[in-house]
């Protein structure tokens, strides 16, 4: 396993599937319990429920499945991020409780590993990658 080429190493498909697993995860399950998350929204007094509940599926599922495919990695990595960021302050943020300290703290992690494929790409094994002349490849 070459894990120094850019061009050819496998960690980064393996860094995007693993990042992408929890997104894809948490929207199905939010398909399969929809009042549970709405109940969820409206407790911590956000309105709209149903429609955030709508966009968090179209984020979770299909952000994570195009995380996970390499596609348009930078630009869906930077989404999940701000995604991640945002929910994490609006859901777990009594602190003083440490399981929501530390579910705080997974969204922070996660947007800090998206932050680093929106830096460095989504890699070899990507549709990014194949979409991509070698000579764009090696630029980006």
């Amino acid at each position: 396993m070459n894990t120094t080429n850019p061009n050819t190493s496998v960690v980064p498909v393996i860094g995007r599937l693993l990042l992408a697993a929890i997104f894809i995860f948490s929207g199905v399950g939010k398909i399969l319990a929809p009042a549970a998350t709405i109940g969820y929204i409206e407790a911590m007094g956000l309105p709209l429920a149903s429609v955030g509940l709508v966009v968090a599926i179209a984020v979770e599922v299909v952000g994570g499945l195009m995380l996970a495919l390499g596609f348009k990695t930078r630009l869906v990595a930077l989404g999940l991020a701000l995604f991640s960021i945002v929910t994490g302050l609006a859901f777990h943020n009594a602190i003083g409780d440490q399981n929501q300290l530390i579910h705080l703290l997974k969204n922070l992690s996660m947007a800090g590993g998206l932050l680093q494929v929106v830096a460095f790409g989504a890699g070899a094994y990507s549709l990014d990658d194949k979409s991509s002349t070698p000579a764009r490849r090696q630029l980006a």
